[in-house]
């Protein structure tokens, strides 16, 4: 029932907004596009710092051929160089394949679909500036959406980060899988490790996975994902560059030596 009518609140938000552009939304945030503010069919709502805007608003002022369409589950926005997915409650949009994070989730507010302004900026190609004074983000239109993920992910990074991941925390929520992602990308940027992905996973002795051969097995869709998001800067771990489980190493070399980041499920990421 409840999945039921979310779904009903999310295709009415996509209908609404296209059939009635006189309908307005009482908020705080003034948004305005190549200088024009929009004013019809939008809502926004600030969470844990993050600006919330309706999304379709923005997509038609900067790309006015635009459609939006409801199926499995979601909002499918097709427009020139430009398909986007949007499913409320999921913790990331995809756009042309890439995959950006939305760390407190898509939002639903009565008839509109919120997503993060600067993650929507960043899949339809624009800028975004913020004025705390007045509220308002001002968005500049940028000729082209966002590069598609075919060309952007490395393939053979992308094939050993999602295995990483799925090998090391494959039952473990997609917090926790971004966080492992984390640790192999902060140690590629690290001086104190190589310099690939492909290299710090089977550095000796430190993952397990590599040397048991368990990285071989194929991995779950949410793993891939989980490579996706971290490819794109996702991040739940900071700097984190090692990551144990305490219930097993209880009395690790990483909790001996170095700072508690975060604990996100089985693991418990040190810096």
């Amino acid at each position: 029932m409840k999945k039921r009518a979310l779904r009903v609140l999310a295709c009415l938000a996509i209908c609404f907004t296209l059939a009635s552009p006189a309908y307005a939304t009482e908020s705080g945030v003034t948004v305005t596009v190549n200088g024009t503010a929009i004013e019809t069919g939008f809502a926004s709502q600030v969470l844990n710092n993050r600006t919330y805007v309706s999304y379709l608003p923005i997509v038609r002022a900067l790309y006015p051929d635009a459609t939006a369409v409801w199926a499995n589950g979601q909002a499918e926005v097709t427009a020139p160089g430009l398909k986007l997915f949007i499913k409320p409650g999921a913790k990331y949009i995809v756009a042309n394949g890439r995959y950006l994070y939305v760390p407190d989730g898509v939002k639903v507010e009565d008839t509109h679909i919120l997503v993060p302004v600067r993650t929507l900026c960043q899949a339809l190609g624009a800028t975004v500036t913020w004025d705390a004074a007045t509220s308002t983000a001002s968005i500049i239109a940028g000729g082209t959406p966002i590069q598609s993920g075919d060309s952007y992910y490395d393939s053979n990074d992308l094939y050993w980060l999602s295995r990483i991941i799925y090998a090391e925390s494959g039952n473990q929520s997609l917090e926790g899988k971004i966080a492992v992602g984390n640790v192999v990308l902060n140690r590629v940027a690290s001086s104190q490790f190589p310099n690939t992905v492909y290299d710090v996973i089977f550095q000796r002795n430190q993952f397990t996975p590599a040397s048991s051969g368990t990285i071989k097995r194929t991995p779950n869709e949410e793993s891939v994902i989980a490579a996706k998001l971290c490819l794109d800067g996702a991040n739940t771990a900071g700097n984190a560059l090692f990551f144990v489980n305490p219930k097993v190493s209880p009395n690790s070399w990483a909790a001996r030596n170095c700072t508690l980041v975060a604990t996100i499920g089985a693991h418990a990421f040190f810096a």
